[in-house]
C-alpha cells in the first residue's frame, strides 16, 4: 500500500526536477548582465565621481592666504593655512576655523582688489 501512494508522486516530482534545470546559456547570460551592469556604472557614475573629487581636492590644495571662498554658505577670505583646517576672517574681524572639505568655492584674492 505504502508503494502505491508514492507512485502518484512519480510524475509530479520529474516535472519539478525539469523546471529546476538551468537552461544551457542562463550561467553565461546572467554573468554578461551583471559584466554590462558594472560597466555602466563605471561609466555612468564612479568614474564622473572621481574626476569631481579630484577637481574638487586641486581646489582646496590650491589655497592661497587672501583668496576669497565660501564654505557650507559662509563667506570669508583666507587668514591661515592648516594640514586639514583653515581660518577664515569675516567681516569686521571676526575668524572661524573651517575643514577645507567644506570649502564649495574658491576665488583667487586678487581679483577682488583689481
Amino acid at each position: 500500500m505504502l508503494k502505491k501512494s508514492f507512485l502518484f508522486l512519480l510524475p509530479v516530482a520529474t516535472i519539478f526536477a525539469q523546471d529546476a534545470q538551468t537552461p544551457a546559456g542562463g550561467i553565461s547570460q546572467t554573468l554578461l548582465m551583471i559584466g554590462i551592469a558594472l560597466v555602466f556604472f563605471y561609466f555612468i557614475l564612479w568614474r564622473p565621481e572621481q574626476k569631481r573629487r579630484k577637481a574638487a581636492d586641486e581646489m582646496r590644495n590650491a589655497l592661497k592666504v587672501g583668496d576669497q571662498v565660501t564654505a557650507m554658505g559662509i563667506l570669508g577670505s583666507v587668514d591661515k593655512i592648516k594640514e586639514h583646517t583653515i581660518i577664515l576672517k569675516m567681516i569686521e574681524g571676526a575668524k572661524i576655523e573651517m575643514l577645507k572639505g567644506a570649502i564649495t568655492s574658491v576665488e583667487s584674492g586678487s581679483q577682488e582688489k583689481a
